[in-house]
């Protein structure tokens, strides 16, 4: 019987492939970059809205981490900093088409119809930017609060006063809309 790794073994695990990495083993940069693809995937397609252009945000985020990942100083901050890579990408892909683009990630699941989803989506866009951020990233890719706080470069108890507003505002949306929904 094979048996699961703890978190903690995981984040050592990681560490020692940072390390790897930064001394320029290609293959443990590889393992780090796979072990986030989708992840990386689900918030390039989030932000840009697109499959293809959320595959060359991917290319785009892996080559300037492969480059910058030196500069990188602690090891347990890599997938904030990799994630932050990619919104920052993805914020720069969207001014340069010159227009917001801002759509969730499907979230399906085996009893969620498409008219749930279209719904709950519809809602999260009408929420102000940096409340649909938090909505994404909290409820969407699982980052904690601290998590969120270090992509975003703010402070946690503005997480926690964006996740606090942007709920209450996503429960009046619902609720004018006719929609029921447990927010």
């Amino acid at each position: 019987m094979v048996r699961k790794r703890t978190k903690g073994e995981r984040k050592l695990e990681n560490e020692i492939l940072l390390v790897k990495a930064q001394r320029g083993d290609d293959e443990a940069f590889f393992l780090l970059i796979s072990s986030n693809k989708e992840q990386l995937y689900r918030i390039a397609f989030s932000y840009l809205k697109n499959e293809t252009e959320a595959l060359e945000a991917i290319q785009e985020v892996t080559f300037r981490a492969y480059k910058g990942i030196k500069k990188l100083k602690e090891a347990s901050y890599f997938k904030t900093w990799l994630i932050r890579i990619m919104i920052n990408y993805c914020i720069d892909e969207q001014r340069k088409r010159k227009r917001l683009v801002f759509t969730e990630k499907e979230v399906a699941t085996k009893n969620e119809d498409n008219a749930t989803n279209i719904a709950m989506q519809d809602a999260i866009y009408k929420l102000k930017a940096n409340y649909q951020k938090v909505i994404v990233l909290k409820y969407y890719e699982d980052l904690t609060v601290q998590q969120i706080a270090s992509v975003l470069e703010k402070p946690e108890g503005t997480i926690k006063t964006w996740l606090h507003k942007a709920l209450k505002q996503l429960r009046a949306i619902l609720e004018k809309d006719g929609e029921k929904f447990y927010v």
